[in-house]
């Protein structure tokens, strides 16, 4: 039997969690889960890394399973993969052709649909396509691919200072190195700039990353748990890493990285949203209307981080 897991039309982190509901509902029983994405009409940056950490999971667990709280790996040779439906409109698979995302789906799910002979858009000014992130030396290679269009892109577009570029590589390169410390296991990250259509409707340079690794709650309970005690959970684990700036690292100078990403943004009033496991922690700039903490969310595996980094002098509502 073959369990059904819909992709939201409008795929992105405000339906996220709807989309992980259905993916531990679906991963219940052990059954090959399909994800249907027929119908999808757009999805961000962070819906396609999404989907992609949610077929890693099932991949792990060949095809199935109950893998909410544990590491998703590419599976072993002989794991069943995941089904996954192609979307039906032109446009849209086109779109997710070039942003790279097919590229690495063909390694975790038996993709249906007729895909088109696009290549991904490795020379755009305005996207990084989807890349996989599995040891230090990708978190360099990315940073350094990406340097010297986003110099331009955050100089152009958003009017930013050209110091706050080098900003920018910190916040992309610690986003990234997160998978590499936390995860246990390889993950992705995408970058695009586009219209932030929502109340600010202006433009914005979206990272995403995701990974369906251990979490943060797993990765910091040797050194953190007994500190909180009964509040131990992965909402104290995603504030103690993204307020407190704690890592499962002793070592000095460790740990500063989503920290350094939240003075950064700040300074540039972004945003920053980090999803771990059954929680949602974010730091909430005044052109946006999101909560700077969800609790009790359906559990998905590993950790999904947003930073929206917004056009500037345009951001006053």
């Amino acid at each position: 039997m073959t369990r059904l897991v819909e992709v939201p039309a409008q795929f992105d982190d405000r339906s996220f969690d709807q989309f992980a509901g259905a993916f531990a509902e679906a991963t219940k029983d052990g059954e090959r889960l399909l994800f249907d994405a027929h119908a999808a009409e757009w999805a961000s940056p962070y819906g396609l890394v999404g989907l992609l950490a949610a077929g890693q999971a099932a991949r792990s667990a060949g095809g199935g399973g109950t893998v909410a709280g544990r590491a998703g790996g590419a599976g072993g040779a002989g794991a069943e993969r995941p089904l996954l439906t192609a979307p039906t409109q032109s446009e849209v698979l086109t779109y997710w052709t070039r942003a790279g995302f097919f590229r690495e789906a063909a390694e975790l799910f038996e993709i249906h649909g007729k895909l088109p002979r696009v290549k991904p858009a490795e020379d755009s000014d305005v996207l990084l396509p989807v890349t996989p992130v599995r040891a230090a030396e990708d978190v360099h290679a990315v940073v350094s691919n990406i340097q010297q269009r986003a110099s331009a892109i955050l100089a152009s577009e958003l009017g930013l200072d050209p110091k706050a570029t080098m900003g920018f590589a910190m916040a992309l390169s610690e986003a990234c190195q997160n998978i590499v410390e936390h995860a246990g296991t390889g993950g992705w990250v995408a970058v695009q700039a586009y219209t932030w259509r929502r109340k600010l409707a202006k433009r914005v340079v979206v990272i995403a990353v995701a990974d369906a690794g251990v979490g943060f709650r797993h990765s910091l309970e040797p050194t953190q748990s007994k500190r909180f005690g009964e509040r131990w959970g992965d909402a104290a684990a995603l504030e103690a890493a993204l307020i407190q700036g704690v890592s499962r690292f002793r070592d000095p100078g460790r740990g500063q990285g989503l920290a350094g990403i939240r003075r950064y943004l700040t300074r540039w009033d972004g945003k920053i949203a980090i999803r771990s496991g059954t929680a949602r922690i974010a730091i909430v700039p005044k052109w946006d209307d999101d909560v700077p903490l969800k609790e009790g969310l359906p559990a998905f595996p590993g950790a999904q981080v947003l930073i929206i980094i917004p056009e500037q002098g345009s951001t006053k509502r």
